[in-house]
């Protein structure tokens, strides 16, 4: 193959295109625009602009997700890599394969105002980095970059000196693929062990992570033959939607009638989940049960219960080869889902309250409401704070890869710019966002309008309390004045509205059925601005 020689910003704009780099996220600034623009106008690659850099990290990461390729991001040096420090965490938390391209200051000027070591910078949030070593291996590096992020399963941020950018190198393609293989399938003691465990089970639940996203076939064959319910972590949120013995999300979140299945369990067989505590209720719920966990990734079993068989296994080949071993050996079904009364499983009760102020609507019944008026084939993007949980509980998702959860990190203000990335790698399909009023005014408001200018197909319901709310929370139960945690914020409906979008606020049953109304008919990014009392929302699950 001939070489062609050109600039450096020239050669890793190809390169992105030699990966099937459709999509780039970004910023630009003095270290990156001509590498952008060479990679629009050139190369055919759609850049999205973000207002902020850590929004295009986010954008990438909820592209990945959704379309699970990798997601890319740009942003130039010093100060624009500092803003994606919450972003890179979020992805590194998350295990979400990404690449951002980080510009850094001239090598040959150490005392440049924005310099900074990068290096230490993108250590700290648990991403990985890559150093681009000189203009002739820029290519190489790129592709050494891309199949980091494949096989480690988290952001790799490409550091580029902005002096490379101009220097004439010869382009060579250079793509090093990962190949993505199922583990094998575990034999010798630690499966017999599993499968006599699982014999002896006379209550058995199936318990699927977000790392058995891609098993739901084996996983159901494999309870339907031990007649066992189905269960999930929040992230894995709707992969047996359907399923007759679907008892929904384990742990914290379950409702009455999962949490007492759950109890009434005598073994978990865990696939493809770190059992943190959310899940497990620290513990509380695995107590007095036999624990079956498997994972491809070792690091993950025994982190927070040591289970007692484990297996570093493929999810569905496993499920498949304990189906294999159960009829072989002609072992009867537990009859557990027999037992069971299916209807409630998934029925979330409305939690007591004394009815929300004047002007403000209960969040109960808008959660409802909304559940059956929004499009069924929506993409469900959910930021932090207090009034998520009822969010998970009470708003269905298709599926997991369809559900994109921004806590990772415990961060608020991420959900809109992930909602962007995540109608990108869906462009037939609607998003929808719940946020809160702080996550909105925090990381919301800066990007609305980028999704105005995309024309997305996107709804963001702004849960507005006027308040930090769990902090809010915890000044209520200490009977101490909340006023430092409540804010006279403006009209989200009419910023949403001035940023090219509509915005509908809504104080009353009346308001409501006109948002719903307005759903049906939306044309452009629709914010419903839900007004509610922060002294009657229901309080996070823990």
């Amino acid at each position: 193959m001939s070489e062609v020689t050109m600039p450096v910003y020239q050669s890793i704009a190809r390169a992105l295109r030699d990966h099937g780099v459709e999509t780039l996220f970004g910023l630009m600034g003095d270290a990156n625009l001509f590498m952008v623009d060479h990679y629009a106008r050139a190369c055919g690659g759609r850049f999205v602009p973000a207002a902020h850099e850590g929004s295009s990290v986010l954008m990438a990461l909820a592209y990945a997700h959704v379309s699970g390729r990798i997601g890319v991001a740009t942003v130039t040096h010093g100060p624009a890599l500092t803003n994606c420090v919450t972003a890179l965490t979020e992805g590194a938390r998350g295990n979400i394969p990404m690449l951002l391209l980080a510009g850094d200051t001239p090598i040959s000027n150490p005392g440049h105002l924005q310099s900074i070591d990068q290096r230490e910078v993108v250590k700290v949030t648990g991403a990985g980095f890559e150093q681009m070593r000189s203009p002739e291996l820029a290519t190489q590096d790129v592709a050494r970059a891309f199949f980091r992020a494949s096989t480690e399963r988290r952001p790799i941020v490409l550091n580029m000196p902005a002096d490379f950018m101009w220097i004439e190198t010869a382009h060579r393609p250079v793509v090093s693929n990962a190949f993505h293989t199922p583990a094998f399938v575990p034999e010798g003691a630690e499966l017999d062990n599993a499968i006599g465990i699982i014999a002896a089970a006379r209550r058995p639940l199936i318990l699927a992570g977000g790392g058995a996203s891609r098993a739901r076939d084996p996983l159901i064959r494999l309870a339907n033959r031990l007649e066992a319910p189905l269960a999930t972590t929040l992230k894995a949120k709707g992969l047996f939607n359907g399923h007759p013995y679907n008892a929904d999300i384990f742990g914290t979140l379950s409702t009455p009638a999962t949490y007492e299945l759950i109890d009434r369990s005598d073994c978990i067989l865990c696939f493809g989940t770190g059992l943190l505590d959310f899940t497990t209720d620290r513990g509380a719920l695995l107590k007095g049960k036999r624990v079956i966990q498997v994972d491809v990734d070792a690091r993950v079993i025994g982190r927070t219960h040591r289970p007692d068989a484990a297996l570093i296994a493929d999810a569905g080949l496993t499920a498949d080869n304990i189906v294999h071993w159960l009829d072989q050996a002609e072992i009867p079904a537990s009859g557990f889902t027999r037992e069971l009364e299916v209807s409630a499983l998934t029925i979330h009760p409305a939690p007591a309250s004394k009815g929300p102020a004047q002007g403000c609507v209960d969040y109960i019944h808008a959660l409802e409401a909304l559940e059956l008026a929004l499009p069924k084939d929506r993409v469900l993007v959910t930021d932090g704070g207090r009034f998520m949980t009822e969010v998970w509980c009470r708003i269905s998702a298709p599926d997991p890869d369809s559900f994109v959860v921004t806590a990772n990190f415990g961060s608020i203000g991420l959900g809109l710019p992930e909602a962007i990335g995540a109608g990108l790698a869906a462009p037939d399909r609607p998003v929808v966002l719940f946020t809160g009023d702080g996550g909105f005014m925090m990381g919301g408001i800066n990007e609305f309008n980028t999704a105005g200018r995309l024309g997305l197909d996107l709804i963001v319901i702004v849960c507005n309390d006027a308040a930090y709310g769990a902090e809010h929370i915890q000044f209520i139960d200490r009977k101490m004045d909340p006023g430092l945690t409540q804010f006279d914020w403006p009209s989200m409906a009419a910023v949403a509205t001035a940023l090219g979008g509509e915005g509908m606020t809504v104080r009353s049953v009346e308001d409501l059925d006109l948002a719903l109304a307005a759903i049906a008919k939306r044309s452009r990014p629709l914010l419903i601005e839900l007004c509610l009392d922060p002294r009657d929302v229901p309080r996070m699950r823990a």
